[in-house]
């Protein structure tokens, strides 16, 4: 009988833990993360689960004659806040993994 109240009392903190994971989940996506390319010509912003919401470019970087330039500048600009937001998920949703040792799980 020892082994059913364990077993419910693990079936409750595994309902806290996933309640608590919901929660962190809803707060990432609330977060902004932004990363500029071209010493600021290019924003781009992104929230916490990885949704790019916004691209600033300063008019002064469209060239038509070399539109290969704010290409790359806002390429570098994405990929540096997808990587931000990344960390901010690693380090926000580790911490319900810690220890546990799952191959693939934040």
């Amino acid at each position: 009988m020892r082994g059913k109240g364990n077993m419910q009392g693990m079936m409750k903190q595994m309902q806290k833990m996933q309640k608590q994971m919901e929660e962190a989940q809803g707060k990432l996506g609330e977060e902004r993360l932004e990363a500029t390319a071209g010493g600021g010509m290019v924003k781009v912003i992104v929230s916490g689960d990885k949704e790019v919401v916004e691209v600033i470019i300063d008019p002064s970087v469209v060239d038509p004659d070399d539109v290969e330039i704010l290409q790359d500048l806002i390429v570098i600009a994405t990929n540096e806040a997808m990587k931000k937001a990344e960390e901010l998920t690693n380090s926000t949703m580790g911490q319900f993994t810690k220890g546990l040792n799952l191959p693939g799980m934040f």
